[in-house]
């Protein structure tokens, strides 16, 4: 029987950015106005939202998003997935700058910068573990 369990550093970067992306997810499905307020967005009360005012629809698909993203990062890690593993360092990356310029011009609140530092910094975690993993095979 395969034993599943976390085997090095870059599967540990890979573990807590899903546990994180798993409960935020939960979190914004539970609680969408307060993540939205944790967020640095304004939060208006459902009953005043006008028709077609879809930001709590939305809020709750990044949610799903996240709870799933989650799901995949823990079970990655579990797996040994370094493939995967390597994929995801891009991709974030990619994720950190588009974030990043959200903020820079404004169309989001500074503190949705947290969102991308968090990105960035992930993924420079599990790009310098992989790296140095590397090196010593």
């Amino acid at each position: 029987m395969k034993k599943y369990y976390v085997r090095d550093a870059s599967g540990w970067t890979m573990m807590v950015f899903g546990v994180i992306a798993l409960l935020l997810g939960l979190f914004g499905l539970i609680r969408p106005e307060l993540l939205l307020s944790i967020l640095g967005f304004s939060v208006i009360d459902r009953a005043a939202r006008a028709a077609g005012d879809y930001t709590l629809v939305f809020i709750t698909a990044s949610a799903m998003a996240s709870f799933n993203m989650g799901a995949y990062y823990i079970l990655a890690s579990l797996n040994d997935l370094k493939k995967f593993y390597v994929w995801t360092v891009p991709f974030r990356l990619v994720t950190f700058t588009v974030f990043t310029l959200t903020v820079l011009s404004r169309l989001a609140p500074g503190r949705f910068f947290m969102v991308g530092a968090w990105e960035g910094l992930g993924a420079v975690a599990t790009g310098a573990a992989l790296f140095l993993e590397q090196r010593k095979a």
